[in-house]
C-alpha cells in the first residue's frame, strides 16, 4: 500500500511537471492565443508593404511579427504549408490555388490587398500608336502572367482571345486574331526590363517593375486587375480563423494603413482593392 501510494504521489508529480513544462512553451500566448508570428517574404513590393506598413501596427497591439527571407515564391509557399512560416503576402489568388491543387495544400486567403498592375512599357517604341506589323512584344513566360499579358494586349486593341476563354488562363493558343500582327515573344519577367533594347515593347508585372528600378509612370497601359490576380495575403487554412489573423486582415483594413497608402502611392503605383478603400 505504501509503495502504492508512493507510485500516485510519483505520477501525479510528473504530471504537475508536464503541465508546467507545457504552459512554458508558451511564452508567445496569451490565453493560448499566439502573439509572436513569422512572415515568409520574398523579393519585391508586397513584402516590403507589410514590412513598412503593416508590422508597425501590429506590434503597436502587442504583437511581434518576424521575417524570414526566401528567394523565391516557391519556397515560401512550402514553408508556410509545413508550418514554418505563418502567412506570406506575394501572390495573388489564382497563384495559391494552383500551388494547392499541385502539392495537395490548403492554403487560404484572409483579404486582398494592393496590388502593382502589369503595364505595357515602351522598347525601341514609345507610343502605342506607333505599331506595326512584325513589332516584337516580350511578355512573361510563366502561366499567370502571360494570362495577364495577352489580356492587357487585348485591352489595348493588339489582340483578340477566343470569347470562351478565362482571361486568367489565356495562352498563346487562345489568341483568335492579331489585329497588327505583332510578333509576341514569351520569355523570363526578370528578364524582360534588360531586353528591352531589343524589343519594341514589353510587359511588365508590378513586382519587376519594382524590382528592376523601372518608373511605372511610364507605362503605357495598365491592366484592368481581374479578381483573380489581386494580391492576398495568404495562411494556412488553420489559422484563418485565429486572432492574430484576423488582427492581420484589421490591420490592412485600418484607417491607419488607408493613410499610410495616402502618403505612399504616388502616380497610383499601386491598385487599392474595393475591400480596402
Amino acid at each position: 500500500m505504501k509503495k502504492f501510494k508512493i507510485g500516485v504521489l510519483t505520477s501525479v508529480f510528473l504530471l504537475f511537471i508536464f503541465v508546467l513544462a507545457a504552459c512554458g512553451g508558451e511564452d508567445d500566448t496569451a490565453e493560448g492565443e499566439k502573439t509572436t508570428f513569422t512572415v515568409g517574404t520574398s523579393p519585391g513590393p508586397y513584402s516590403e508593404l507589410f514590412l513598412d506598413g503593416i508590422k508597425p501596427i501590429l506590434e503597436d497591439q502587442g504583437y511581434t511579427v518576424e521575417d524570414v527571407d526566401f528567394t523565391e515564391l516557391l519556397q515560401a509557399d512550402i514553408a508556410l504549408d509545413e508550418g514554418s512560416v505563418d502567412l506570406n503576402v506575394d501572390q495573388h489568388t489564382a497563384y495559391m490555388e494552383n500551388f494547392n491543387e499541385e502539392k495537395g495544400a490548403d492554403l487560404v486567403a484572409l483579404t486582398p490587398i494592393p496590388t502593382v498592375p502589369t503595364g505595357i512599357y515602351p522598347g525601341e517604341k514609345s507610343s502605342l500608336d506607333d505599331i506595326d506589323a512584325g513589332d516584337v512584344v516580350g511578355i512573361p513566360n510563366d502561366p499567370s502572367n502571360a494570362a495577364r499579358a495577352y489580356a492587357l494586349l487585348q485591352k489595348a486593341d493588339l489582340i483578340k482571345i477566343k470569347d470562351d476563354v478565362e482571361l486568367v488562363k489565356a495562352t498563346q493558343q487562345d489568341i483568335e486574331e492579331n489585329y497588327k500582327d505583332i510578333k509576341i515573344t514569351e520569355m523570363d519577367s526578370a528578364q524582360i526590363p534588360r531586353s528591352m533594347d531589343d524589343l519594341d515593347y514589353g510587359v511588365i508585372p508590378g513586382s519587376i517593375v519594382y524590382s528592376s528600378g523601372l518608373d511605372a509612370s511610364t507605362s503605357l497601359l495598365s491592366e484592368d486587375i481581374l479578381k483573380e490576380l489581386e494580391l492576398v495575403v495568404v495562411v494556412n487554412g488553420d489559422d484563418e480563423d485565429s486572432e492574430w489573423a484576423q488582427a492581420v486582415k484589421d490591420a490592412y483594413e485600418s484607417d491607419e494603413f488607408k493613410e499610410y497608402m495616402e502618403e505612399h502611392n504616388d502616380s497610383d503605383y499601386w491598385f487599392i482593392p474595393e475591400e480596402l478603400q
